[in-house]
């Protein structure tokens, strides 16, 4: 059963909901009744049917010199639905508008053992290319099989490599670059770019972390360091 609470949700005070549904339930009716069933003293149903009458919720007939007022057609909640929507659209879009921008804004973020990983790793798969300093076989000993869906899943998307690594095992991989440092520099952290982010990951099968640095003036310093470091290294 319909109460008064439900219409309140349309913008009624409690009043107008109960001589709505006053008149719903007694068909055109004169204030006097209407004041009876409702229990709302008669100097103020005249307010309240005036004001429902504005919101285009009440009509009246004359019969007899007298007024009778009836509830209009229920179907009028939908059109208040769509007048508040075509009136919050707009504000919903300025708000979106705004809160995709909070979404550009810089960001730090702290990432724990091989689920954190893998959140880091698929990630970088909306990426066109992934550049990698310093690769480390440790990786595959953290992730283990994970690796093998990583890369069918890059193939997939054509995403390209460039790996600067000690490592030669990574130049069999499929759209994937390489240049070498000597082995005394190895050692079991790797630096992920991608996009406007930059991905320091420990490699450490205890217990891998990585922080993730959302940020285009950091991971542009990166990618050019990145650059420098890869003319400096030398292919096989």
């Amino acid at each position: 059963m319909i109460n008064e609470s439900i219409l309140l949700d349309f913008g009624l005070t409690k009043n107008e909901a109960k001589v709505y549904l006053a008149l719903i339930d007694l068909g055109p009716s004169l204030a006097g009744q209407i004041s009876r069933k409702t229990g709302i003293h008669r100097r103020n149903i005249y307010d309240t049917i005036e004001r429902l009458i504005q919101k285009g919720l009440v009509g009246y007939i004359q019969q007899n010199n007298r007024n009778l007022f009836q509830a209009s057609n229920p179907g009028k909640f939908l059109d208040i639905i769509k007048e508040r929507e075509s009136l919050i659209l707009p504000i919903v879009s300025e708000l979106m508008s705004r809160y995709n921008k909070t979404l550009e804004k810089e960001e730090t973020n702290f990432y724990r053992g091989k689920n954190g990983l893998r959140s880091v790793l698929e990630d970088q798969l909306n990426y066109k290319e992934i550049l990698i300093l310093g690769a480390n076989p440790k990786a595959g000993e953290v992730m283990q099989f994970y690796f093998k869906w990583y890369n069918q899943t890059r193939m997939k998307k054509k995403i390209r490599l460039k790996i600067i690594t000690h490592e030669r095992w990574f130049e069999k991989l499929k759209l994937t670059e390489v240049r070498y440092f000597p082995q005394k520099y190895a050692n079991p952290l790797a630096i992920n770019i991608y996009g406007d982010k930059t991905a320091i990951i420990l490699w450490s099968k205890q217990s891998p972390m990585a922080i993730v640095i959302k940020n285009k003036n950091i991971s542009q310093g990166y990618r050019n360091y990145f650059e420098l470091l890869w003319k400096a290294s030398r292919k096989r």
